[in-house]
């Protein structure tokens, strides 16, 4: 492999290792192997990621050289490598599954991700891909996008200083009264919307 190949980190949120989620975590990391990137493909349940936080990993807005758990510089070195991050994840009451979030809270930490003068994370790029059980026609659907677009996009990715970043959400990823070949039709057109979103990370 050339040192110069891009680096791409799918992290996959869900409990179930045969979920969507998975599945479509697995469809971008394809496209993005398919495009020339080397992929780093983390699926948070599989590896045992812990995202109950503790005191070991709480900031100290006095020191951004504090020295966090293993666990968590083992992680944030995984981000650090990564040209694009692309979350990968269920809305579930509007937000983040917990173990998602917990994610962030622990790894995205002060003096790593965010709470320096010069951003760590400036030159990367990310991708925020949310699957969400509520059709497009939803009258809540604004919630949904409105989640990706205040709280994901502006709070955690431009906070930390990450400000070419995409949002895109997967509707009706449960596939609601459709049964047959509309319903495998419907799954096609999601993981075919899961490849155009991905090649708008890939095209800049």
């Amino acid at each position: 492999m050339a040192n110069d190949e891009p680096t791409a980190l799918v992290v996959v949120s869900h409990h179930r290792s045969d979920s969507l989620t998975r599945a479509v975590g697995e469809r971008a990391a394809a496209r993005l192997a398919a495009a020339g990137y080397r992929v780093d493909l983390l699926d948070l349940r599989a590896e045992g990621f812990d995202p109950r936080n503790r005191v070991a990993d709480e900031p100290d807005y006095d020191d951004r050289d504090r020295t966090y758990s293993d666990e968590v510089h083992a992680h944030f070195r995984r981000v650090r490598a990564a040209d694009v991050v692309v979350p990968v994840f269920p809305v579930w009451w509007f937000g983040l599954p917990a173990l998602l979030k917990g994610w962030f809270d622990r790894v995205w930490n002060y003096g790593l991700a965010y709470g320096r003068r010069e951003s760590g994370m400036a030159d990367k790029r990310m991708l925020w891909l949310g699957l969400a059980g509520l059709t497009e026609r939803d009258p809540n659907a604004d919630l949904i996008t409105g989640l990706l677009d205040g709280p994901l996009r502006r709070g955690i990715s431009e906070f930390c200083g990450v400000h070419d970043v995409r949002t895109a959400v997967l509707f009706d990823s449960e596939g609601q009264d459709l049964t047959g070949e509309a319903r495998e039709r419907h799954y096609r057109a999601l993981l075919a919307d899961v490849d155009t979103a991905v090649g708008k990370v890939i095209a800049g």
